[in-house]
């Protein structure tokens, strides 16, 4: 028996919109029990991707390893390895990694994507815009700051031909100012930092973007960057955008 993976995921889509975590790790959890009790292996690689993202937002480190390391057996047991969607898996499997300080392994998995994704023309440019911005991370995080910065602009660069894709944009642009303060210094990167903030602000407030549970989501991880960056009225700004559509729902 397969697993009704599209009403697993609507009713994982309205747990993320009311921004219960837990309700959505507790819906996976139990699908991915059911999916492994039918062999049903294509589900379960989805399911398994899903639970990577969550572990990762909420800090389940083992539950996280454990997910990124199921799908990733599942996929080289399947011989899915040099394809779009294992390559998807090791993306997910290195965000993990990267969110958890296991940082080399992560930057080795995004190269494994990397190489399959960019051999392929027709492959979701969300996706490689994703590849692109999450490896970014880990090279920063070990120090490798030009390399970052050349991803997440190879990042916009797709993301800029993708619609509705403004609040990905912007933190994209929030991280790279964050990567200019860790290389140059505040000081010495302020007007770098200050351009990366405005321009992501002008993303954050277009009108034609939709203020659903992901806008909601993204302005909570944004509103931090503009506190830090002493842009207080902004943040507030978006925790109250926010908290708004959250209530909403």
């Amino acid at each position: 028996m397969s697993i009704p993976m599209d009403r697993v995921i609507e009713k994982l889509d309205s747990y993320y919109s009311k921004n219960d975590y837990d309700g959505a790790f507790a819906h996976l959890s139990y699908w991915i029990k059911e999916a492994e009790n039918s062999n049903d292996s294509r589900s379960l690689i989805s399911l398994y991707n899903e639970k990577m993202g969550i572990c990762r937002k909420t800090g389940r480190r083992d539950e996280g390893f454990a997910a990124a390391d199921g799908a990733m057996k599942l996929v080289e047991d399947a011989g899915l390895s040099d394809s779009v969607s294992g390559a998807t898996v090791y993306i997910n499997a290195a965000t993990v990694y990267t969110a958890f300080n296991e940082k080399e392994k992560a930057v080795s998995l995004f190269e494994k994507a990397r190489s399959v994704f960019e051999s392929k023309p027709d492959a979701d440019p969300g996706r490689l815009a994703s590849l692109y911005n999450n490896m970014a991370t880990a090279l920063a995080d070990l120090g490798r700051f030009e390399e970052a910065l050349t991803n997440y602009t190879k990042a916009l660069e797709i993301l800029e031909k993708v619609q509705d894709s403004e609040p990905e944009q912007a933190i994209t642009k929030l991280n790279m100012a964050n990567v200019y303060e860790a290389q140059l210094g505040l000081e010495e990167a302020c007007e770098k930092i200050d351009a990366c903030l405005d321009e992501a602000e002008k993303l954050l407030d277009n009108p034609i973007t939709e203020r659903d549970g992901r806008y909601a989501f993204v302005c909570t991880k944004c509103a931090p960057v503009y506190g830090y960056y002493g842009r207080f009225a902004y943040a507030e700004t978006l925790k109250e955008r926010a908290k708004e559509i959250y209530e909403g729902d």
